[in-house]
């Protein structure tokens, strides 16, 4: 072997590109080892150092080697190896490639080899057995190769070992002479890829081959049929089989439908928050593995090292990689990023876990070129310490070590906050703890008068009575029939509630809302999960079910929309729609194809926007007004997305986008929608194709279907279509044309006062636009103003005889002087003065065109102004009374006697004059 000093790279090669051997050599002996082993790798170095490797230039170099059996494919394979490695690390330790490159080569290579080896020896083995047959199909069955861990998430290192699984479809047997079962003759493969690649020759090896991660592990089966892995995942998969099947992914051969099958076992449908238990017990596992073999130098295992940063990224997609496809994917750095853009996790820690993981994972690479040793272990020779700081651009040893503890604290810290282990340290109370009067309550420690007068010293108005209910909740059939870890989650949970229920104005009731809300969501272990790892989200709880019942029997109805919880900036921030529309078009398009969980997905979205909406309402940051802006802004994304999720689904279309608008009445049209209202809607087209009222009218059947459904998520919205051209008895959908001769010849005078609060909300904005300008012309038509009103008081007095009132409560709604009033008075004056005044016709809601109408003296502004006032404050407490529970808004008459008053006053000063 030539000395090191003598080693130079060819004359016509560049003295920059010899310095960068020569520090390349001086941080790794390896190098030194591989250019001494074969003059050729230089050859190769002088002429490709400035270009990086890819999979197709590794598949050209394999092409043109001779392969005829076993040995010559492993020399092949090895001086491959050799020829990638030697100048990965040159470039590296020159800083000629980045991370990414070093992990995306390495990866290739495995996957590039592992597939040369698989199309050699798959062949090779038929000639001795025959094809494999499945026994059902009676088709060829393939050998399909996972790889797992860093190989399935691109991110190899230099010296890694390669984590797979071996499957295939079908059982069944070959159909050779010599014939054999499909297993046997694919355990026979696997036995000689798994040579081809791990085996040590005088070249040295591949890869290093790890089978562990396989089901039943060492003693498990090398290839397992696809009903083999479904069977054992299904019945038998651990917590830590669906953290290792994350960065899971088909490498060789073909994927014949595995990823989809073990999908469900990786991601949940639900959000799984007991997966922070699940991996908080896998690292200390780990911890107390590297205590018992003094591993802290570890910088993979070891505290603040690689794999916390992996832990940290994958939790989260454990937890919502079912609902949210855009989580399952698997480079650890671009889920961070992911998880940043989400708001899952702050800019700043998402920029010091990436900065992190980069240093490490380059650290990591330079332990290993040492001499090609698959370790992660900081060095102990000052030869070995001076060779890694330098290959790390530090001066010397200590500066590198400050910086590595630096990062690694930083790591330390950002896992400590997202698993929470916070909670841990709190086990040094917990003696005093398991003292506490609400958890001895709830145990049943205390009895009788004893246990009444905790309650009562806790802050309980009624308590014996509570203590009662309470009492009867632990006896109950469904808590005791709790699988253990739920029963041990819900009783941390209930002295919690115990406590934080005593600090409202009605702790009585409180407690109770909250017992119900954990009692009907007790069997669905991921929400007790939630909140036993968030217990401020339970404290947020208790405050919002204490504000509202009707928010606490929302919340009770959809526990999925605990999530909201955990970020209070998001929970009570302004909403963005334009981002909002996005997101959940880009959901609905991820389901494409499976209508059911579109519906479910939808559903989710909208519940879980208005209960964002609500706790910022309860909590007395959102004025009425702006709420409703909320609400029917909302229900404009959940419309325009339904016509652009339902369309292509429709047979014999025929045209890329409808010709087709959604418009709005009453609450929605007038931008007042509350939390239960309906929507009142009619669909226009505008479409000269023959088929076209055929295909709309049965795009506007499943848009109402999809709205009003019932489902497992319950549904979107009542819909009412009465509004539409000859009611209940017309056509679904109508056409532009025949809705303006319909409006300006046949439509009644409560038909166009409907229109004075009507807008387009949905669909093709040119058809809005044509609506619009129908809205404003059938508004600004010459009316006889004593007709006009005549009409418009026998109306009233219809609705009045509809909605009696027989009790001593003044109906908000309904009533004389009530919110009817205002908004015929208003729709009256419009139609009445918008020919004069055509800025009538403008969709303004009715306080701002009461304010409108005194400007143009229409109606004095004093009395515009009290009526407005009467209108604000009757929406106000409709909305309070809705809050409490209460579907009837009424009120003691002495409460709104002002308002009832003031109303009645510009009734008969409007109606009265013309009649």
């Amino acid at each position: 072997m030539r000395p090191l000093s003598e080693i130079t790279l060819p004359d016509a090669v560049p003295s920059q590109d010899e310095q960068y051997l020569l520090h390349a050599l001086d941080c790794s002996p390896f190098v030194g080892r591989l250019v001494n082993s074969d003059a050729g790798l230089l050859d190769d170095l002088a002429t490709n150092l400035h270009h990086a490797w890819t999979a197709s230039a590794m598949q050209d170099w394999l092409a043109q080697q001779a392969i005829s059996d076993d040995v010559s494919l492993k020399r092949v394979l090895r001086k491959l190896r050799q020829r990638v490695i030697l100048r990965l690390m040159v470039r590296d330790l020159n800083g000629l490639a980045d991370l990414n490159e070093v992990m995306q080569v390495v990866s290739a290579l495995a996957e590039t080899t592992l597939q040369a080896a698989l199309q050699h020896l798959t062949p090779w083995l038929e000639a001795q057995y025959g094809v494999p047959i499945g026994e059902d199909s009676g088709e060829r069955q393939h050998f399909t190769v996972v790889g797992m861990g860093k190989l399935g998430g691109h991110e190899l290192n230099v010296s890694s070992d390669i984590d797979l699984i071996f499957a295939f479809a079908e059982d069944g047997e070959t159909n050779g002479a010599k014939s054999i079962s499909n297993i046997e003759f694919f355990t026979r493969l696997a036995k000689r890829l798994i040579a081809a690649i791990d085996e040590i020759t005088e070249d040295g090896f591949v890869f290093r081959v790890d089978m562990r991660l396989r089901p039943y592990g060492s003693e498990g089966p090398l290839a397992c049929s696809f009903a083999m892995l479904e069977e054992y995942y299904q019945n038998q998969g651990r917590e830590w089989e669906r953290y290792a099947w994350i960065k899971g992914r088909v490498v060789a051969g073909p994927d014949q439908g595995l990823g989809a099958l073990l999908r469900p076992f990786v991601f949940r449908k639900y959000l799984d928050f007991g997966a922070f238990a699940s991996m908080r017990d896998l690292k200390l596992q780990i911890q107390r593995d590297v205590n018992r073999r003094d591993m802290h130098d570890n910088i993979k295992l070891g505290r603040g090292g690689i794999r916390e940063v992996e832990f940290i990224a994958q939790v989260f997609q454990l937890i919502r990689g079912g609902r949210d496809a855009s989580l399952q994917i698997r480079p650890t750095l671009k889920v961070l990023s992911l998880l940043q853009g989400k708001g899952l996790l702050p800019i700043q820690a998402v920029h010091e876990l990436q900065q992190a993981y980069i240093f490490l994972r380059n650290l990591e690479h330079r332990l290993q070129y040492l001499e090609d040793s698959q370790t992660q272990d900081l060095p102990a020779s000052e030869e070995s310490q001076r060779r890694i700081a330098k290959g790390m651009n530090f001066a010397d040893w200590p500066a590198f070590l400050a910086v590595l503890d630096q990062h690694r604290s930083l790591v330390q810290q950002h896992f400590e906050q997202v698993f929470n282990d916070a909670k841990s340290n709190q086990a040094d109370k917990s003696e005093e703890h398991t003292q506490s009067p609400a958890v001895a309550l709830w145990r049943g420690l205390l009895e009788g008068e004893e246990a009444v007068n905790a309650m009562a010293q806790l802050g309980y108005v009624e308590p014996q009575d509570t203590l009662r209910k309470l009492m009867s909740l632990h006896d109950s059939p469904r808590y005791r029939q709790l699988p253990e870890l739920s029963k041990h989650r819900f009783d941390t949970l209930m002295p919690l509630a115990l406590t934080e229920a005593a600090h409202e104005k009605q702790p009585d009731v409180v407690l109770m809302r909250v017992a119900d809300l954990l009692d009907s969501i007790c069997r669905r272990a991921s929400y007790l999960a939630l909140l036993a790892e968030y217990p401020s989200a339970l404290s947020l709880v208790t405050k919002i079910v204490a504000a509202s019942p009707w928010l606490a029997q929302y919340l009770t109805q959809h526990p999925i929309l605990l999530d909201e919880l955990l970020d209070t900036r998001n929970l009570y921030a302004a909403p963005d729609f334009t981002a909002m529309r996005a997101d959940l078009l880009a959901r609905i398009e991820a389901l494409n194809g499976d209508v059911e969980r579109q519906m479910d997905e939808m559903r989710q979205f909208k519940h879980a926007a208005v209960f964002r909406f609500a706790a910022t309402d309860v909590a007395g940051q959102l004025p009425l007004e702006t709420l409703s802006d909320y609400l029917s802004a909302l229900a404009d994304i959940i419309l325009e997305v339904t016509i652009k999720a339902l369309w292509p689904t429709l047979r014999n279309r025929h045209r890329d986008d409808p010709q087709f608008a959604v418009i709005g009445y009453g609450k929605l049209g007038g931008k007042e929608l509350g939390y239960a209202s309906d929507l009142d809607i009619i669909f226009l087209y505008e479409d000269e194709a023959a088929e076209a009222g055929e295909v709309y009218a049965r795009l506007g059947q499943r848009i109402n279907t999809w709205l009003s459904s019932m489902t497992a998520a319950g549904i979107l919205y009542e819909t009412d279509m009465q509004l539409r051209p000859d009611g209940a008895s017309g056509l679904l959908v109508s056409s532009v044309q025949a809705f303006e001769h319909y409006q300006q010849e046949k439509a009644w005078v409560w038909e166009h006062q409907a229109l004075t609060r009507a807008r387009f909300c949905a669909g093709n904005a040119v058809i809005g636009a044509r609506f619009e300008e129908i809205r404003a012309n059938v508004l600004g038509q010459q009316r006889d103003p004593v007709k006009l009103a005549e009409e418009v008081a026998a109306m009233r007095q219809k609705m009045q005889q509809a909605h009696p009132n027989h009790g001593e409560l003044f109906d908000l709604k309904h009533d004389r002087g009530g919110i009817v009033d205002v908004e015929f008075i208003v729709q009256y004056l419009v139609l009445a003065h918008a020919q004069q005044y055509p800025q009538l016709t403008r969709n303004l809601g009715n306080i701002a065109l009461l304010e409108m109408l005194g400007s143009l003296q229409l109606i004095t502004a004093a009395s515009g102004n009290a009526a407005a006032q009467a209108y604000r404050d009757y929406r106000r407490r409709q909305h309070a009374i809705r809050l409490q529970g209460n579907n009837q808004a009424k009120v003691p008459l002495s409460e709104v006697q002002g308002h009832v008053e003031a109303v009645t006053a510009l009734w008969n000063t409007v109606f009265e004059l013309k009649t």
